[in-house]
């Protein structure tokens, strides 16, 4: 069996990456049913998130909820693929992926597309998150997560 750094064998290491890959699918999913409590419960309290579509840094849970808070409500589904997670020790971790995210508006014709949301001109829009994350007492969360698009919208 191969050790990873700190000593880890193979089966914790491997552990660390799969605990890391749900904590970034646990929050797509909460993102996409825009349930911001949970999306800022898996950041540290003093997490760092940048957005992919830019801006400032947004320091801190707290932020991050009110941030998210001010968001006008959107259709949108995210779509996560190629996570990489590189296992830095027992309680360290740093990740990639590449987000997808289609986004929109209701329909207003009231017809059975209705039911529907209307695809923004924009979406898809294609991008990437690094991350850093940690373990605490309450599981695997984010301590900076840093996002950037990978094509013009």
């Amino acid at each position: 069996m191969s050790h990873t750094p700190y000593g880890m064998n193979d089966h914790d290491r491997r552990a660390v990456e799969a605990d890391v890959a749900r904590l970034i699918h646990e929050y797509t999913w909460a993102n996409d049913a825009q349930d911001w409590q949970k999306c800022a419960s898996l950041y540290t309290e003093d997490a760092v998130f940048r957005r992919p579509s830019g801006g400032d840094a947004i320091v801190g849970r707290q932020a991050i909820l009110d941030g998210f808070l001010a968001r006008p409500a959107r259709a949108q589904r995210h779509t996560i693929a190629n996570i990489l997670v590189d296992v830095e020790g027992p309680a360290t971790a740093r990740a990639r992926s590449v987000i997808v995210l289609y986004m929109g508006d209701a329909a207003e014709d009231g017809g059975q597309e209705a039911q529907l949301p209307v695809q923004d001109a924009k979406s898809p829009l294609v991008g990437t998150f690094v991350d850093k994350c940690v373990l605490t007492p309450t599981g695997w969360r984010f301590k900076e997560r840093v996002g950037s698009l990978d094509f013009r919208p």
